[in-house]
């Protein structure tokens, strides 16, 4: 087991492989919910990212995507609320001094709730999740230039979707 934890399995090439649900949650006023992190092996650097995470045994993106928004956010959604999948994301990163490779379903949410509750936090979460924060989208795509943020070109995409969704699913690699 490596040291992302036990939901990584080593896929055909060894490279620890997960699937993972992700939310682009919208609030009322139109901005999207992003969490910002670090590595523990690089804490100088940052970057922002979707809610989200990997799937647990025999539970569906839709599944998952609610469990992993309850858990890290506090904000409770129904699978019935998402739209999408909308995007799905390959991507090869490093992370904990380890090459991981994610496989990962985007779906569209609203909600009324703002307010976070992150008392379902992993002891890793806690460890490297430095924030969450609602974005505008026209500041989203500022910090864009000066900060990484996941998916690229989160803050475009974001801005299509918040007016509906055309239903088609955007594939991306990133490596």
């Amino acid at each position: 087991m490596s040291a992302l934890g036990p939901e990584w399995v080593p896929d055909e090439q060894g490279i620890p492989h997960r699937n993972a649900a992700r939310v682009i949650l919208f609030d009322p006023r139109g901005r999207i919910l992003l969490a910002i992190g670090h590595d523990r092996d690089e804490p100088e650097r940052q970057w922002w990212f979707t809610i989200g995470g990997g799937l647990m045994e025999g539970e569906s993106f839709q599944e998952g995507a609610v469990r992993e928004m309850r858990e890290e956010t506090g904000i409770v959604l129904d699978p019935a609320d998402l739209v999408g999948p909308v995007l799905y994301r390959d991507v090869l990163f490093d992370f904990l001094a380890v090459t991981a490779r994610q496989e990962e379903w985007f779906f569209l949410a609203r909600t009324t709730a703002t307010t976070m509750d992150t008392s379902g936090w992993t002891d890793l979460e806690r460890e490297l999740i430095d924030g969450q924060k609602w974005w505008d989208l026209d500041e989203l795509e500022r910090e864009e230039t000066r900060r990484e943020v996941y998916p690229v070109g989160l803050a475009q995409r974001a801005r299509r979707w918040r007016e509906g969704w055309d239903g088609t699913i955007e594939r991306v690699r990133e490596r």
